[in-house]
């Protein structure tokens, strides 16, 4: 196993233009678009005819700062400087006023051609008419985009997501053996398995949680002595951001909404039950920390040496484990209640409805997510690629995961590559409407469970209304 250290400047580099392209689906604002655009995601047919020698002008508008501008400019200069049809210019808006800035370049018939958007915000977009088809940006032959992050909108491509994120079950190898050692366990049985078909089973997961839950006396949570006011190490801590909580509803039969994102589902009683499961580890189990913030990221959960192991997503190489971290980690699947599953975000670019340069916009795009244009980020472990064949061709897939950035080759190809290509599942946001704002509800829903004031029924049932109100008023 490899103790991962990524010297700062690579994730420097990897970093400036990290957010330019892709939110890590943590974004919470979605641009509201004009409402009288039309229904339909555009069939722009319009381009212009670059046989008189003068270039097509292309502007990509993202939200970064002045670094991250030029950092993305540079990427465009490229893409400018390999061909003589088309130029792509680069255009800066401050990320707090992105979506209101969209909103009035959409009023004004004044979007760019491309650009980045909000993962919540692009159905909203395109149920405006404000987003052009994009469906044969890849021909046959081509390797295309892995289906899962594909945006569409009544069966139509409108977004691919710039990268791939998935989430995985990650742990501290060191204080997984040290307490090992001092219970007498065995480090296999305890280490999460790498492959989706050793997967642990919800029971199993918990009670090896519990096993390495250890208080202040060395009593485990198992002991019937164990003192759960006074716990020194916890066994786990799952990611309480409503959006990743969404895979343990999955997992367990039930969703969110419907497969198809025509009903929402937030009550059906294998979301409940699967919810209450969560909460369950630590007001039950005593397996898991009070939940104390919505973030619960791998920084505040294996970063404080105090928990063994934590959910949460693959971009974590890139910005903590490999450069911040000072104990060696691992990553496996995650475990499973019904259904082996596991769910994908990341931030898509668009093609607006409004260019005369469809087929130009397009083609600038598919350029820019070829994965060398990207390197430095998926090489730092911050981005996965997005095209299937480095999902597939062994040797694509080598070239990906086998530099020292990574844990153990083989862990990785197994619990994130391979368990990304088979088990993987999109977030609701590529196929139902306004979950920017559902999910903020949820949040406060979920509090009073986490505060234990209420059980995960109650608290359901008690805002139910509220939000079947969110999802019928933006999914019409």
């Amino acid at each position: 196993m490899k103790n991962k250290k990524i010297v700062s400047t690579v994730l420097a580099t990897a970093m400036a233009t990290a957010m330019v392209l892709t939110g890590c689906g943590n974004s919470n604002e979605a641009p509201a678009a004009s409402a009288d655009a039309g229904s339909q995601p555009a069939q722009t047919q319009t381009s212009s005819d670059s046989s008189s020698g003068e270039r097509v002008h292309i502007t990509y508008a993202q939200w970064g700062n002045e670094t991250e501008t030029a950092a993305t400019q540079k990427v465009a200069d490229k893409f400018n400087s390999e061909q003589d049809r088309i130029e792509v210019e680069v255009v800066k808006i401050d990320h707090d006023t992105y979506v209101t800035k969209l909103n009035a370049m959409a009023t004004a018939g004044e979007l760019p051609d491309t650009g980045i958007m909000s993962e919540a915000g692009v159905l909203k977009f395109a149920e405006n008419g404000l987003l052009a088809d994009i469906s044969s940006m890849y021909g046959e032959g081509d390797a295309k985009p892995l289906d899962a992050l594909t945006f569409k909108y009544q069966g139509t491509p409108v977004a691919y997501s710039a990268a791939n994120e998935v989430l995985n079950l990650w742990y501290n190898i060191d204080l997984l053996n040290e307490v090992c050692e001092k219970q007498n366990l065995d480090v296999k049985e305890m280490t999460p398995p790498a492959s989706a078909a050793d997967a642990w089973d919800w029971d199993t997961f918990v009670e090896t949680a519990q096993k390495l839950t250890i208080d202040i006396n060395g009593k485990n949570a198992l002991d019937p002595d164990f003192d759960p006011n006074n716990i020194d190490i916890y066994g786990c801590t799952i990611n309480t951001l409503p959006w990743q909580l969404e895979v343990w509803a999955l997992s367990n039969g039930g969703g969110y909404y419907s497969k198809d994102g025509s009903e929402c589902t937030i009550d059906d009683p294998a979301t409940v039950d699967a919810l209450q499961k969560i909460a369950d580890l630590s007001e039950v189990y005593h397996c898991a920390p009070p939940v104390t913030s919505a973030a619960n990221a791998l920084e505040s959960s294996l970063g404080s040496k105090k928990v063994v192991m934590a959910t949460d997503g693959a971009w974590n190489v890139g910005t903590f484990l490999g450069p911040s971290a000072d104990f060696e980690y691992g990553v496996g699947v995650l475990p499973y209640m019904k259904e082996k599953v596991t769910i994908c975000t990341g931030g898509p670019n668009v093609v607006f409805a409004t260019t005369k340069h469809p087929e130009e916009a397009m083609e600038w795009l598919k350029w820019y997510y070829q994965e060398e244009n990207s390197w430095s980020l998926i090489e730092a472990g911050t981005w996965m690629p997005i095209l299937d064949s480095w999902y597939t061709d062994a040797e694509k897939t080598d070239k990906w995961i086998n530099n020292p950035n990574y844990p153990d080759k083989d862990m990785y190809k197994s619990a994130v590559v391979d368990y990304a290509k088979d088990n993987m599942v999109s977030t609701s946001w590529y196929y139902v409407n306004g979950t920017d704002e559902f999910n903020s509800t949820l949040d406060t829903v979920f509090s009073n469970v986490w505060a234990g004031q209420q059980t995960m029924q109650e608290a359901i049932d008690e805002n139910l209304e509220e939000l079947q109100g969110i999802f019928e008023a933006n999914n019409q």
